[in-house]
């Protein structure tokens, strides 16, 4: 979904900046400008602060957790190293048909939900 809104933002903005005939051209800058920003220092993160990690979808998730790749995860898969009861409840309220193991549609409505939550 994420993907098909990008896709139809770059649309739109292809498309706008056909139909913009009568703004001018913005020129780039001249070559000491540029040498100029290039020399600056990018901004320092705050000592305490932690780099970003681009977010994974739930897709990309599901497939990094299904260590056998039979296209589901078992409660071993999902719980990976953590060893809780509250992983368990979790497994049991997305495992929505019962079946002990999750497939990727239970895994992403579950994330899904949980992003709504958020």
């Amino acid at each position: 979904m994420k993907q098909l809104s990008t896709l139809a933002a770059l649309i739109a903005l292809t498309s706008l900046s056909a139909f913009a005939e009568d703004k001018p051209e913005v020129k780039p800058p001249a070559k000491a400008e540029a040498k100029a920003e290039t020399k600056a220092e990018p901004a320092k993160p705050a000592a305490d602060a932690k780099p970003e990690k681009p977010k994974q979808t739930p897709e990309e998730r599901f497939k990094k957790m299904d260590k056998d790749g039979n296209g589901s995860l078992s409660i071993d898969e999902f719980r990976g190293k953590k060893e809780a009861s509250e992983v368990e409840e979790a497994f049991k309220k997305l495992d929505t048909n019962g079946d002990g193991a999750l497939s990727l549609e239970e895994f992403s409505a579950g994330a899904q939900k949980k992003k709504k939550k958020e």
